[in-house]
């Protein structure tokens, strides 16, 4: 058995829909979730400034939080920096988050799929590999969008349906135009809007994220290492959710925006800096 908490990394709010999904298929389990705010927005930095500033980060949580599992939620960080943070904390397992292009590939009839996702994400060649990997007679279309996550992650929970569907529209018909028949979300910011763009894709476009597929393997690491919390094994285990806290790095404090979104997924907001004043888990 192991109470050590489980830890969460992205650049802001994006990947908080996998932990929630995660929370939701593992109630037992303490959660740090970390909104790396001070390097928003990953998809802009160079590979080598961002494996620096994770690395860095990671060292900072590790020795404040003592996590048993880190799960990278955020396909830009995964696809840059997760094997070098891998090599660099080896006795902590990790999961990253990689764009579902495996089930596009071989579920697409077109033979055409459309990946939508940060800069760093669409330039790095491991999409192209894993498409090639798994269909090498399957397209791939990528279309970045950091206009998209900026939307995200400042105004999407306030912004009204009608503007939620207006910024995804003009990307489904810039896909559907180009003939493709699946649509890869590749960030994570963009669960946010998975129901807005399937209504847009309809039926001809189907539309493929990771959400659950991490909390799959995630669940699976845990068993596999025995590191289960002791109320998991109980049981008499609790009926309420174990603790979770959302994390910010940077010295503002957190506004209205991230209380909201803290008491929407049931965690308690910190700043990093309060935290590492605290006496290590």
């Amino acid at each position: 058995m192991d109470n050590r908490p489980i830890l969460f990394l992205d650049s802001g709010i994006g990947g908080l829909p996998y932990s929630d999904f995660f929370r939701r298929h593992n109630r037992d389990e303490a959660l740090v979730y970390v909104a790396d705010r001070a390097r928003f927005p990953y998809g802009a930095r160079r590979r080598e400034e961002l494996i620096e500033g994770l690395c860095s980060l990671m060292e900072t949580l590790i020795r404040r939080f003592n996590p048993k599992l880190a799960a990278l939620v955020c396909n830009t960080a995964s696809v840059s920096a997760l094997d070098s943070l891998r090599r660099r904390f080896p006795g902590l397992p990790w999961v990253g988050t990689v764009p579902a292009v495996k089930p596009a590939v071989l579920e697409s009839r077109k033979r055409h799929i459309a990946v939508l996702g940060t800069e760093r994400t669409i330039e790095d060649p491991y999409i192209r590999e894993l498409a090639i990997r798994y269909g090498n007679d399957c397209r791939i279309s990528g279309i970045a969008a950091p206009e998209l996550v900026e939307f995200v992650e400042y105004r999407c929970l306030r912004a009204s349906p009608g503007e939620r569907r207006d910024v995804v529209e003009p990307y489904v018909g810039h896909i559907r135009q180009k003939g493709a028949d699946a649509l890869v979300l590749g960030c994570t910011h963009f669960l946010f809007l998975a129901g807005e763009f399937r209504a847009a894709a309809g039926k001809d476009i189907q539309v493929y994220d990771s959400v659950a597929g991490i909390s799959r393997r995630m669940s699976a690491l845990l068993d596999e290492g025995n590191l289960r919390s002791e109320n998991a094994r109980s049981e008499n285990a609790r009926s309420e959710n174990a603790p979770a806290l959302l994390v910010l790095t940077g010295e503002e404090a957190p506004g209205d925006d991230w209380l909201e979104r803290a008491a929407a997924f049931g965690m308690e907001p910190r700043l990093l800096g309060e935290c590492i004043k605290e006496e290590p888990l």
